[in-house]
């Protein structure tokens, strides 16, 4: 499955169960470890494990197995990495604070000549 067609199976995953906030992000230009940056924000902690797993649930039904699950535990902030796809469920106050959209929107730092 290609990575976009996996970024809507995401979107669509935390949107039928009423996701917050959905922000895709293509950083395909920024980074080779990725394509697509998915953010969403849940209510509550439950909210936001629900989510996470609608969209693990989603991922193995299209036929894509995540490679990585973090935070579940506290569930503040839960991680699915599909490789090509990375979704961040967040609740709201620990997605204000990371801020990851206007951190993987800002336009990479020119390099830095060396000192001779």
């Amino acid at each position: 499955m290609e990575s976009v067609e996996l970024k809507d199976v995401v979107i669509e995953a935390l949107d039928d169960l009423k996701g917050m906030q959905i922000v895709s992000l293509d950083v395909s230009e920024l980074t080779d470890v990725m394509d697509y940056l998915v953010v969403a924000s849940g209510t509550s902690n439950r909210h936001v494990k629900s989510l996470a797993n609608n969209v693990m649930d989603a991922g193995k039904a299209a036929g894509c197995r995540p490679i990585g699950i973090e935070g579940q535990d506290g569930s503040e902030w839960v991680l699915v990495d599909f490789g090509d796809v990375v979704v961040h469920v967040m609740l709201p106050a620990t997605r204000e604070f990371y801020d990851l959209e206007r951190l993987w929107s800002a336009p990479p730092a020119p390099p830095v000549a060396a000192e001779e």
